[in-house]
């Protein structure tokens, strides 16, 4: 038996389907099942992901219960959950380590075949706990964190210090994280390499981070935002492009400030789809890297193969690689030591019942993440 057996009624933000607005709604919240665990969300944040679940990404399932980034204490417990109790600090995740599986033992993705991302709006077991006016909801991902109280398989929830800042915590769920693990392990960047990172938001901003804790000698942030210039040099940017000033293409640009040769590595964040050919011919010929972290606008995106046969090569991320047991807790651990300046990522908040302010929030030059305070 779960630990507490009782439906809970809450608030949540709530899509009904493609173009109609967020709303805030009651919805129920059913207890845990076997290996699942009920969460108490303290806060949670704006995802670059969430605008595109509203277009329907990575499903056109509605009603949707939003969210995915967010930290909560766990309220109760499956019978079969025996890492968490209740009371324990968490945040989700939307993938999953098993530790045993072909890919998991590899060492080469962390990409778990027991515990895959979830793509269907759904729990492991295909249905949800969620509900709203008798209707069945949908999440993103994992879970839906934009409400009072959500429920997550065991396997996709991460505890973490009581002691973290929860907004920071929040950001470390995806966004930040996504962008760090991409340098760190995705990557794998050697000390004195240059790295370019093209788009400044949280998950950019993890990447020049990354950057820097992994040792690279220059570090190139390239956005088009000139307010962001300030927020790069506060996590270890050594030289901003702004690609506004000037008529010359991304790549060359980087170019001019590599001597004409490029960069050891690019981290292409924005997912904007001509980015990603620019990204990969800023990297050096032969030897140049790019790993795709921003989720493409389109489906289908042009490509030229020339960069490609000259030895660059192009890689694609999820969760930036990282790994959910085996290094969650050492970006947690470093979140809570404060090695990474996470208050500057930390530029408004909204309380749930405004969530639709927050969407205009996004809209602000100055703004790189929107935190949404969850009352109880």
């Amino acid at each position: 038996m779960s630990t507490t057996s009782q439906v809970i009624t809450c608030k949540a933000a709530i899509c009904w389907g493609l173009g109609l607005p967020v709303t805030v709604e009651e919805i129920q919240v059913d207890p845990p099942k076997a290996t699942e665990v009920r969460v108490k969300v303290l806060c949670a944040s704006i995802c670059h992901t969430d605008i595109t679940s509203l277009q329907g990404f990575p499903h056109m399932s509605f009603p949707l219960a939003l969210g995915h980034e967010g930290v909560g204490v766990v309220e109760s417990v499956g019978d079969e959950v025996t890492t968490l109790k209740e009371g324990d600090v968490v945040i989700p995740t939307y993938i999953g380590e098993c530790e045993t599986c072909e890919n998991c033992v590899s060492g080469k993705t962390n990409l778990c075949l027991t515990h895959p991302v979830r793509l269907n709006g759904l729990l492991p077991d295909n249905t949800s706990r969620m509900s709203v006016r008798g209707q069945r909801l949908y999440h993103v991902l994992s879970c839906a964190t934009w409400s009072e109280y959500f429920v997550s398989d065991v396997n996709y929830t991460v505890k973490v210090d009581p002691a973290i800042d929860p907004a920071h915590a929040s950001f470390i769920s995806c966004g930040f994280s996504t962008g760090f693990g991409a340098v760190w392990k995705e990557a794998k960047v050697e000390s004195g390499s240059s790295v370019a990172v093209l788009g400044l938001g949280a998950v950019g901003l993890g990447a020049i981070s990354g950057a820097k804790i992994m040792g690279a000698s220059k570090i190139i942030g390239i956005d088009k935002n000139e307010k962001k210039r300030e927020k790069g040099e506060a996590f270890g940017m050594t030289q901003f492009i702004n690609p506004g000033d000037s008529a010359k293409s991304v790549s060359e640009l980087v170019k001019e400030v590599t001597g004409g040769m490029g960069v050891d590595y690019s981290f292409e964040c924005t997912g904007i789809p001509p980015l990603l050919a620019q990204s990969l011919e800023a990297t050096k010929m032969g030897t140049g890297k790019t790993i795709v972290v921003g989720i493409p606008a389109e489906p289908i995106v042009s490509l030229g193969v020339s960069p490609l046969l000259v030895g660059r090569t192009m890689k694609g991320s999820v969760f930036g690689g990282l790994k959910v047991r085996s290094d969650m807790a050492i970006v947690a651990n470093k979140c809570l030591k404060k090695e990474f300046p996470l208050e500057e990522l930390s530029t408004h908040v909204v309380p749930l019942e405004d969530i639709s302010k927050g969407f205009e929030m996004l809209k602000d030059p100055n703004c790189v993440k929107v935190v949404i305070k969850i009352s109880h």
